[in-house]
This record gives structure tokens, sequence and C-alpha cells, in this order.
């Protein structure tokens, strides 16, 4: 297969009229992986993804690369081992996306002394992280004094913090992680198509797959296809239903939400791990820019998987956590944006306890007409499910296929799109552009190098070089080459995804949705009535974020 830009026209002939050797159903970051994977060891692929790309819990997530200190109390060693070597991974093949983050463990006693048996416990477990795999980001943890960690989180309450640590992870945009893995997959060849749904398996006479009916803007495309991933995270036992109507459900839904804030009324310097009250769990407080981001809950959940919600209740847990550290309250009003998501947990049969307890290790199984699963793990390790899920799709092909394809993982020293001459670029961030180095960076770190495309369009029409939602810094050029150039086909995929919008300052991106509409209409053609509705769907999705809010 030869390499096609990322346009989804093309993208919908090529899905009609090729034969691939995989197909990919789900668009979030596992399902990108498993296409990229794919495709570069030399498998006809395709991907479909009946929302947009990340438009799950890909979008959702804690934002972070990390090995996760819990899973280490937990006893998931290996997990974490194999976290933080896929975290190394993701540096050297995505610098411009994946940066180091320092966090804060605060310690606080409320008698002024730590328990000698809790300091010994808490620097094991630095000294495990690091050991397991943490010192791979080139720092070790450290242990600092009290008003050293005031100095990087000045609001902590002074009066019972004692000496503190800091150890080191990562951290990227899920949704631009994404999108870049897609651009990967396609420069590499691969067909991806969002707003193309799965409606239906079919099968030759003995049983086994051959393609899948796929329903992309009312049109019914029969896809051909040898074998099919199943990357639709807490949707899988949807799809494995088409597959078998008799298939028991193994999913069990852990919602996880997020609240946004101005950063100065926290004003952390670093990220920051924090306990909550009356329960065994911790939150992580994250700088973001000009804000910063708190969460997660993990909770079951029972719900509508096609639209998770913050409930008040959700959102005065992570407001009690984060009150009861600092010494300058945070209130409801104070927030800026929310979000939820599902982790896709594989569900264990003898366990009925929290979801906070149940492994986040992934699993791949493959059914007897060869559609091969993938569920469970996390966003940090979506490099290694996807190589252990085309390793079954490989095995369940035959050696007849191994002849024409590497039949071993090439991912693990991939650059993705616009990772090379990235760091030529900032070098020579502050006299690159008229708009000015702050601009530059800030584009490099979202776009590698493709933000040499995104600074001709802005630098060409003074119109794009103007922000796209006020007080963010986000222009107006890259709702453009969003659509151009990344597959954005409504507003709510620019302002929620493309950028961050929506996630950052909910209510301001709504003030600034009617602009934004107008320029997205014209490049892909809308009229005034589907302007209107993009406008309205949009005000929809703040109106149900805001209702999230009240009560809490």
């Amino acid at each position: 297969m030869t390499a096609a830009p990322f346009d989804r026209t093309d993208a919908i002939d090529r899905l009609a009229a090729l034969e691939f050797d995989v197909l990919v159903v789900g668009g979030g970051i596992t399902g990108l992986g498993c296409a990229l994977d794919a495709v570069s060891r030399g498998l006809r692929t395709a991907l479909i993804e009946r929302d947009d790309f990340s438009s799950g819990t890909s979008s959702k997530s804690s934002k972070l690369v990390h090995g996760g200190i819990r899973y280490l109390q937990q006893g998931e060693v290996r997990l974490v081992y194999e976290a933080l070597a896929e975290r190394k991974v993701l540096r050297r093949n995505a610098p411009h996306l994946v940066s180091v983050l320092p966090f804060l463990i605060p310690i606080f006693s409320k008698s002024g002394i730590v328990p000698k048996q809790l300091a010994r416990a808490m620097g094991s477990a630095m000294w495990m992280y690091d050991l397991t795999g943490g010192i791979r980001i080139g720092k070790v943890h450290k242990r600092v004094s009290a008003n050293e960690a005031l100095a990087e989180f000045p609001t902590l309450r002074a009066e019972h913090l004692m000496p503190s640590y800091i150890y080191y992870d990562a951290e990227a945009d899920d949704s631009r992680l994404c999108i870049t893995v897609a651009r990967t997959a396609a420069d590499l060849g691969a067909v991806l198509v969002n707003r193309a749904a799965a409606t239906g398996l079919r099968k030759d006479g003995s049983g086994r797959i051959t393609g899948a009916t796929v329903v992309v803007d009312g049109r019914e495309i029969e896809v051909r296809a040898r074998s099919i991933v199943s990357a639709t995270g807490v949707w899988a036992d949807e799809m494995a239903s088409l597959d078998d109507p008799a298939h028991r459900p193994m999913i069990r839904p852990a919602k996880g939400i997020h609240i946004t804030v101005p950063w100065d009324k926290v004003r952390n310097r670093i990220a920051a791990v924090i306990p909550v009250p009356g329960d065994r769990r911790s939150v992580f407080v994250v700088p973001w820019g000009p804000f910063t981001f708190v969460g997660t809950t993990d909770t079951d959940y029972d719900g509508s998987i096609d639209d998770p919600q913050c409930t008040p209740d959700d959102v005065e847990y992570l407001l009690r956590a984060l009150n009861g550290a600092i010494t300058e309250p945070v209130s409801v009003d104070d927030i800026v944006g929310t979000w939820a998501g599902l982790r896709p947990l594989v569900a264990d049969p003898n366990a009925s306890g929290r979801t906070a307890d149940l492994s986040r290790r992934h699993k791949v199984s493959v059914s007897s007409s060869g559609v091969v699963t993938i569920t469970g793990g996390k966003l940090t390790t979506y490099r290694r499910m996807a190589a252990d899920t085309i390793d079954a799709v490989v095995r369940d092909l035959g050696d007849g296929w191994r002849t024409r394809m590497r039949r071993r993982s090439r991912t693990k020293r991939l650059h993705l799109h616009g990772a090379d001459g990235h760091d030529a670029l900032l070098a020579r961030a502050d006299s690159l552009s008229p708009l000015g180095g702050e601009v530059v960076r800030h584009l490099v770190h979202r776009y590698g190098t493709d933000a040499t495309v995104v600074l001709a369009l802005a630098e060409a029409d003074p119109d794009l070089a103007r922000p796209l939602v006020p007080g963010l810094p986000n222009l107006r050029a890259e709702a453009v080459h969003a659509v151009r150039a990344e597959m954005a086909t409504s507003l709510t995929d620019v302002l929620s995804r493309r950028t961050r919008a929506l996630l950052q300052a909910r209510d301001d991106s709504l003030d600034a949705a009617p602009e934004v509409a107008a320029l997205l209409a014209r490049e892909l053609g809308w009229d005034d009535a589907e302007t209107a509705r993009q406008v309205a769907d949009y005000a929809a999705v703040v109106e149900a974020e805001r209702r999230s809010l009240v009560d809490a």
C-alpha cells in the first residue's frame, strides 16, 4: 500500500475499493496503535471509527505517560515495569508530544512527626519506582524539605507539611497523540476513516471472517478483510455480539472524571499527588498552561457508555481532595471545564470489589471466526498492546502470509509524524516567525514539524493568526489545519479534541463557537442551517457539562 494524504474522501473510496489483511474497528489510542503496528509490518490495513478519532476514553484520560506508583502497592510490578519502558519509547518516538513532568508527593502529619514506618514505606516506594524503570527518564526521586515543597506548591497547608518527595513522570495531550499516531499510520499507507460504523460482520461458509459491513455518510460499504481487530474499548461487548450473539459481557466500565480550574487558584509549579480524605486513593493536581486540572475518580459505572457525564458527587469528591490539601479553597464556581471517561477494564468474575482494585493489564483474545479483541490496558502502554494484538493477527493469518510481511513489531523505534526535525524548529523558535517565539513553541509542541504548515496559514492571513478562543493559545489557523490535514468534520471535533478548548475554557469556547463555526463553514461547505446546527450541538455539550456542576 502506498501513502496517501490524510484525506477523508479519498480514504472512503479506498476503503470500498481495496482488500485488506486487517480491518481495525475503533479509533482510540489502542486501535490507532494497532493500525500503525499492522501497516508498519507490511499488512494491508484499514481502520474505522464510528465517531471521531479519540472521541471516547482516549480524549478523556489524565493525560499522563506514567507507570503508576499506586500499581506497585497493588503488586502490579510487571505492569509498572512495562509502562515505564513504554514511557521511554514514547519520549524517544514522540518528543514533540511527550514531556517530562515532575511530581510532588506532599507528606502531611497532624502531629508534626511522620511515623518511621510511613517514612520508610514512602522511601522504599520511591526507590522501587525508580528501579522498576522510573530512572529511564534520566532523573531519580529526591526528598525535599517542607519549604522546598512549598516553593513548588505554595498553597499547600504548611502547618502539618513535612519533608516530602519529588519524582518524575511524563505528560502528553491524549487527543494530539491519537491524531499523530493516525497520521503516522496513514503516512505508511493505512486507510483510516472516522464516522464510519461497523454494522455487521461478513463470514464465509466455514464461519471465517471475510470482512465487515460499514456505514459511512449514509453509504453502506462491504469492506473486504481477512482479519478484524476489535479495539473498541468500553464498546467491546457490542462488537463481540456482532461476532457471536451469545457473547457474555466481559467489560466492567470504571468512570474517571477531571475538573479544570484557573492556575492562579492553585499556583502549583509542578504536578502533585494528594490524598483523598477518608479514602485510600489519591488524585493528581497537574498544571496545564494557564490552568490546573484535578483528577481522577475511579467508580463503577452502569449508565450509557456513549455519553458519560460528571455528577455533583464526582465534582464534590475532587474538590474535597483538593481543598483538604490547600489553604485557599476552590469552589464549583471556579471550575472552567470538566471531562468524564470510561476505563475499559476487564471484568474479574471472582471479584466484586472496587474498580480501583482491578488490574490495568490488557488482554488479547481470538474468536473462532478470527476476530482479535484487545481489552483493558492504559494510554501509556498502547504501543505494547498494539504489538501484542497484531502478533495475534499474524498467528491467526497463518504461515502463508508471513512471506511478505515482517513478523515482529517495528514500532519500538518508529518516530511518529512530526517528530523528526522538531528540535531544530525549537532552537529557531524566536527567529522563525514574525508571530513570535511563544507561538512557535506552542505549535511545535502540538504539531512537531507540521508547525510550519500552521505558521504558513497564520502568516498568510492575519485573521488566522488571531486566537481561536480568547484566553487560550490556539490560533484560528489550527482550526483550518484540523479540517484540511486532521480529518475534523465538526465544530466539536475542533473545540473538544483537535484543540482542548472545551476542557480548558468551557464557557469562553461557547462564546467563540459561532465565529469558529463560520470559519469551518468556509472549509467544509456548510450552509447557514448546518452552521447553526453545529453551534447548537456544541452548546448542548456545554450545557450537559454545566448541569453536572449543579448542587456540587
